[in-house]
């Protein structure tokens, strides 16, 4: 990637502590872990991971993705062993706090249940890092398998949510408006992908019809001033993927991405990695990007490091500490 920060810079962005909250658990598959299950065919690194390189659609992405996550994801303890090396990376970048989702597809396909998944990446968590599990599902997941899974995954003990995934063109069916809801009240958070690809008219449907406060990208809201009043005044907060949304050519460039316009128009963003298998980024890269491209000053990204502990779901004296401590940079700058 071509975000290489100056020494001054890149110690900036390390020493802040830092939340990720949009990271698909497939998407996030450690490369050097499919090389030596597959040497031959996985050599080379992605052609993706190119500083220019743009997906052609959203399914390309999709099909690519989903081709290299499934040869790795047959087990629960491939999902372990993965999530041990992801969860690692991040703590080494110094981030305090993940949520990240597992896809529900997969339990079409191997031969591992919900729980057990979920378990397998719980006992990955090393001490320190505070971490939420969610299962995404597509607009259209409701099947004669994946039915029963879906109605049970609001009482699984050790998931923390649930995410609405998939092409935004599909409506929202009626079964999505009766889980999401109960899922609040069997104590999970829900979250929903809207306004990445599709325009703004998605991201107001999510929260109104399914009652979300955080959106997975949400950036096309942008383009509604009546809308980002709603969504200021509901304090629906957007978890962004800046780079993904450049590679995925939702915006034509870094230097063309809205993030800089909500963040002064008062609407909380936080930024992620999204898929760092296909994007082949980083956190830190993430940061370095905005500072780089779109002149965020240390003081701005501090504060979008606040924003992801703002909403995290963690307790209050974990959550205090990191704010405090933003605060105090925020100050010095």
């Amino acid at each position: 990637m071509p975000y290489q920060p100056d020494q001054k810079l890149a110690t900036f962005i390390q020493n802040l502590p830092k939340t990720e909250t949009h990271l698909h658990l497939e998407g996030a598959l450690p490369y050097h872990l499919l090389q030596e299950l597959n040497p031959d065919r996985y050599k080379d690194f992605p052609s993706s991971w190119d500083d220019d390189y743009k997906f052609l659609s959203f399914q390309q992405f999709e099909d690519e993705l989903i081709s290299m996550a499934i040869e790795w994801y047959t087990t629960a303890e491939r999902y372990h062993e993965a999530a041990k090396i992801i969860f690692k990376n991040h703590q080494n970048q110094n981030v305090k706090y993940v949520e990240t989702s597992f896809h529900a597809g997969i339990v079409e396909f191997i031969d591992s249940s919900g729980p057990e998944i979920i378990a397998a990446i719980r006992d990955a968590v090393p001490e320190g890092l505070a971490v939420k599990i969610f299962m995404g599902m597509l607009r259209n997941q409701y099947n004669d398998k994946m039915g029963s899974v879906i109605e049970e995954c609001i009482t699984w003990e050790g998931l923390d949510g649930i995410d609405l995934h998939g092409q935004e063109p599909l409506p929202i069916e009626d079964w999505t408006k009766r889980i999401w809801p109960a899922a609040r009240d069997n104590g999970k958070f829900t979250k929903a992908h809207a306004g990445e690809f599709g325009g703004p008219n998605y991201v107001r449907e999510a929260i109104e019809l399914l009652g979300v406060s955080r959106i997975q990208h949400g950036i096309n809201a942008v383009n509604d001033k009546q809308l980002l009043e709603f969504i200021k005044e509901r304090d629906i907060t957007f978890d962004v993927c800046p780079i993904s949304n450049v590679k995925l050519d939702v915006v034509p460039n870094m230097a063309g991405h809205p993030i800089k316009e909500l963040l002064d128009i008062g609407v909380r963003c936080t930024i992620s990695t999204d898929d760092p298998l296909s994007f082949g980024n980083s956190l830190n890269e993430e940061y370095a990007a905005l500072a780089i491209d779109l002149s965020f000053t240390q003081k701005e990204l501090a504060q979008v490091a606040r924003n992801g502990f703002e909403v995290a779901l963690m307790s209050e004296e974990f959550k205090n500490t990191y704010l405090k401590e933003l605060d105090q940079v925020i100050s010095n700058c």
